[in-house]
């Protein structure tokens, strides 16, 4: 029985199902740009209407939408609100999905250790963000070159931003498990994954409204915010760290508690 293959399988349809969605929305902005960057002056007025914290929660504070990075940083907060919600789908499905349909116990009598069914399923969810993943650099690499005009692109912010990417997703991937592993059951998984990735947006949101520096280590969305990674070409690393010690910390008492976990059987 090759748990990888049927976990991968099985998450076909949502695999391009949200690669054409992420692909559809850098394509939809980025095909507004050129004609935005005509109008830089009416928008750096309409920019300096707004209070300036307002500008900071959403993501748009020290943004230079004339050049097509600046732009692109504000369209990538839109491309990590997908991939958060995607990964946490496929964290809390990764093992409530058969204690809710009941086959939890059909898996589990086979001769295979309980960490190496859990291993299985967590390779079989990366390499699904990862197929997404690809999916979002060969996009912005296309899009970005089909609309920059006659602009020079600095592709150290683009390559450090876009590489974020593996460890923003891992966050709400290694986060969803553990919570679906610290609940009873899950009977729906989308109102758990829309609650984990617009909750850690709104922390950082209101923590950039209120100038709150520690709800900043709360939410990956501050740990690699788009502006910041393209105004220093480089990541915010203590904020950064603060990523890897939770996946790493999220990863490992999943496999604690999914050893110890009492599976209910079919009946």
């Amino acid at each position: 029985m090759n748990i990888y293959k049927q976990e991968l399988k099985m998450q076909v349809k949502s695999i391009i199902t949200w690669s054409l969605a992420v692909s559809a929305v850098i394509f939809i902005y980025l095909s507004l740009f050129p004609s935005i960057s005509q109008e830089t002056d009416l928008m750096n007025k309409a920019m300096e209407s707004f209070p300036k914290e307002l500008l900071i929660a959403f993501g748009l504070g020290d943004t230079d939408l004339s050049s097509i990075m600046g732009f692109y940083g504000m369209v990538f907060l839109f491309v990590q609100i997908l991939l958060s919600i995607q990964a946490s789908n496929y964290g809390f499905s990764l093992v409530s999905i058969e204690e809710r349909e009941l086959t939890a116990d059909f898996l589990l009598v086979k001769p295979v250790r309980r960490s190496k069914i859990l291993t299985n399923k967590f390779l079989a969810a990366f390499t699904s963000l990862t197929i997404t993943n690809l999916i979002v650099w060969a996009s912005t690499f296309i899009l970005i070159n089909a609309f920059k005009g006659n602009e020079t692109i600095d592709t150290r912010p683009l390559l450090l931003l876009l590489s974020s990417i593996v460890i923003f997703q891992l966050f709400f991937l290694s986060v969803g498990v553990l919570i679906s592993l610290m609940a009873k059951r899950i009977r729906s998984v989308t109102p758990y994954s829309m609650a984990l990735a617009f909750g850690m947006y709104l922390v950082n949101a209101f923590g950039g409204m209120l100038g709150d520096e520690t709800l900043e280590y709360i939410s990956p969305f501050k740990h690699f915010e788009p502006n910041y990674i393209i105004n220093h070409s480089a990541y915010n690393i203590p904020l950064a760290g603060v990523s890897v010690i939770v996946i790493i910390l999220a990863i490992a008492s999943s496999y604690v508690l999914y050893s110890k976990r009492d599976i209910n059987a079919a009946v």
